[in-house]
């Protein structure tokens, strides 16, 4: 098993400290949210808190994950680093590929793209970018992606984007794996077409179900290979149930945002020791 520790919603300036700190401690990974902004009112869509309405707000720090991860990796040798989840129908596709390129070669290949459709309508409206075909748009943007990366001239003519033949340096060294957030039926077929899932918390009685969609989804795709299960519960830690999610597929589970265990606010040094406390007790013991 492999332990991630989601640095979200942390302070933007204690991002590089906080990453050394835990590829000292030994987590595989760090993860990195996303959202460009945040619009003052809002329709209460948010899918993972009741009544729709996110625990974070107008001061909660969104950095530009790309540029934080490439901070964060030259920092560190290890430690590997994934959005969980990037928000990729905002953007144009060969904008993202450019901004992940850069980032896999600045990580020496430890950047994943931890990628979802997104929840928050209006973000979408102030963008230009349409909101009802975000997750077909997202289906072909990886598409372009991957071409991008194979550092070869391409050309894409697809529903969405369409574009004569081009080519993108710099190319990344080596495959930049895709992993896939959400649970809605799309979301995990898309995930099983990919090399990986990352959750955003689950009850543990839910796993098991999305875990058979998923390995049915990709028998149905024909695909086979490494298949990444990042897992987020939202049950206190349990070292038997983790086994046992481990030998249905679970690869690595996700520490929660130090806010949520040390408060908003905290100090450099308090979440530090946070860090250092979960590894001792989880990652140490597991």
């Amino acid at each position: 098993m492999k332990f991630w520790q989601a640095l979200s919603f942390t302070e933007t300036d204690q991002l590089v400290d906080l990453a050394r700190s835990c590829e000292a401690v030994g987590f595989h990974g760090a993860l990195l949210s996303d959202h460009v902004v945040y619009p003052e009112t809002f329709e209460p869509l948010y899918p993972y808190a009741e009544g729709g309405r996110p625990e974070f707000d107008a001061e909660t720090e969104w950095p530009e994950p790309w540029c934080a991860i490439s901070a964060m990796a030259t920092a560190t040798e290890r430690l590997h680093f994934s959005t969980a989840v990037y928000i990729a129908p905002l953007r144009h596709p060969l904008a993202v590929a450019k901004s992940l390129s850069v980032t896999s070669i600045l990580s020496g290949g430890r950047t994943a793209l931890g990628a979802g459709v997104g929840w928050l309508r209006e973000e979408f409206e102030i963008f230009g970018e349409d909101y009802g075909t975000r997750g077909r748009r997202l289906d072909e943007s990886i598409e372009i992606y991957r071409k991008a990366w194979a550092g070869e001239t391409f050309e894409h003519h697809g529903r969405y984007y369409d574009f004569d033949r081009l080519s993108m340096s710099p190319a990344p060294s080596r495959p930049i794996p895709i992993y896939i957030g959400g649970q809605s039926p799309p979301a995990l077929r898309r995930a099983a077409r990919n090399d990986g899932w990352i959750g955003t918390g689950n009850a543990p009685e839910e796993v098991s179900g999305i875990l058979e969609t998923l390995h049915r989804e990709r028998r149905t795709a024909g695909v086979s290979g490494d298949f990444e299960v990042i897992l987020a519960l939202t049950t206190p830690p349990d070292f038997d149930l983790w086994r046992r999610l481990e030998d249905q597929g679970v690869t690595s589970m996700i520490s929660y945002p130090l806010v949520y265990s040390v408060g908003p606010g905290a100090s450099l040094d308090v979440k530090q020791r946070a860090l250092e406390q979960y590894a001792e007790a989880i990652i140490a013991k597991y």
